[in-house]
């Protein structure tokens, strides 16, 4: 169950970006996937995704950056939470605040999951995500990104 306490809206400040790029680089998966500091801080500075930030009062307790335009429109590109914040419901409240946004444009939202982040991908099976495809050695070398997708029906109904 998530927090009530907990608010997501858009990332607001460059103070909060700072916040989430750090969040991101220390923990996992962006550490076996070679992300730095000032990589994660790019993603967070990318004006064509929308990139939405979970608060609990002032803090901030995790991000997601969704990409509207890109190969597939509605994917998921990062869902991060705070370490101390995981297991209250914020992933899973963030990805459904995506799904809201995707399933107002279209039937279909995507993410990758890495191969060695089990959680996560329970986590995505458990909201109704389906995996689809394996990108081997794609990121780096030795693991695979796992396509899913969550679909309401194809696109040409």
């Amino acid at each position: 169950m998530t927090d009530p306490k907990v608010q997501i809206g858009l990332l607001e400040t460059p103070a909060e970006a700072e916040i989430c790029a750090r969040m991101m680089a220390e923990s996992e998966p962006w550490r076996t996937l070679r992300r730095n500091q000032g990589q994660c801080r790019a993603r967070l500075r990318d004006d064509t995704k929308e990139r939405f930030v979970a608060r609990r009062g002032e803090a901030v307790a995790g991000f997601l950056i969704l990409d509207m335009k890109g190969a597939f429109p509605g994917y998921i590109q990062t869902v991060c939470v705070a370490p101390e914040r995981r297991g209250a419901g914020i992933g899973s409240a963030l990805v459904r605040h995506a799904e809201e946004r995707v399933f107002r444009e279209s039937r279909n939202v995507f993410l990758c999951v890495s191969s060695f982040n089990p959680n996560a991908r329970r986590l995505y099976e458990r909201l109704g995500y389906e995996g689809i495809g394996e990108l081997r050695d794609y990121l780096v070398r030795g693991h695979s990104e796992l396509l899913m997708r969550k679909t309401t029906g194809p696109l040409w109904e």
